[in-house]
């Protein structure tokens, strides 16, 4: 991969924060100290339709460590928010992708909470050769990380902005610019794709343009009463996997 596809992928990244990437190539394998081990809100579920839930209730209904084997989960920081809401697109009709990529959630949210989710990558073995070592720091580096946001609604709140959502991805179908700070990512194509889910579900596949190297994200919602998780998934080496296994675990706890 050339040096500049890194520095683009990099760019549409920064809003995950590379911070998780550091920390979960640098794990034992062991689950992380981020989020409470305990915790994984047996008594929340998400709210029927017309009923929004509250701050805390939500905070405990998003993925925790203990809900996902394997798997680095931390807070979104306070830089990550500043960092997003400096994130633009050049076609309004586009601005729902958008705000579910930098963090924003989706539609007019009431209580929010997002988490930054990454597989940890295998350690080389202890005797491993310097080459093994290089090739575990490839792999890590091509891991995918998903911002998984969870957000709940007053009245049809959560179905106008799934709605939105579809709209804005067949509307945005032939692509869209990212804009954040002085750098443009072009996304060539929103093709649907498949998860099924929830109350109703949206997904897409995200086609870019990263310096005439093409790159794949990953774009799913799932609604179930007015609670709406969202999932935006990316990788620094440009091709992310649909994260199945981080979205199945936060259905789950959906309820």
């Amino acid at each position: 991969m050339r040096r500049t596809t890194v520095r683009r992928t990099a760019v549409t990244v920064s809003t995950l924060s590379l911070a998780l990437l550091v920390s979960a190539c640098g794990s034992d394998g062991k689950a992380a100290k981020d989020e409470p081990k305990g915790k994984t809100s047996a008594s929340t579920s998400a709210a029927p339709a017309g009923k929004a839930l509250s701050q805390a209730e939500v905070d405990n209904l998003v993925l925790a460590e203990a809900d996902l084997k394997d798997h680095k989960v931390t807070k979104a920081t306070e830089a990550d928010f500043a960092t997003a809401k400096t994130v633009t697109t050049d076609k309004a009709a586009c601005t729902p992708l958008v705000d579910v990529m930098a963090l924003r959630g989706a539609g007019k949210p009431g209580a929010t909470a997002t988490r930054k989710v990454m597989a940890v990558p295998k350690a080389p073995g202890a005797n491993a050769s310097a080459e093994e070592k290089a090739k575990a720091g490839l792999n890590a580096l091509g891991a995918t990380i998903t911002a998984d946001t969870v957000a709940s609604y007053n009245g049809q709140g959560a179905a106008d902005a799934l709605a939105a959502l579809k709209k804005a991805g067949t509307d945005c179908a032939g692509g869209f610019a990212l804009i954040a700070g002085g750098d443009k990512t072009s996304f060539t194509k929103v093709a649907p794709a498949s998860y099924t889910a929830g109350d109703e579900a949206v997904a897409f596949t995200l086609t870019a343009d990263l310096d005439g190297e093409t790159g794949t994200a990953h774009l799913v919602a799932v609604r179930k009463g007015s609670t709406l998780a969202t999932f935006y998934a990316q990788s620094l080496a440009g091709k992310a996997e649909q994260p199945k296994a981080v979205i199945d675990a936060q259905v789950k706890k959906l309820g």
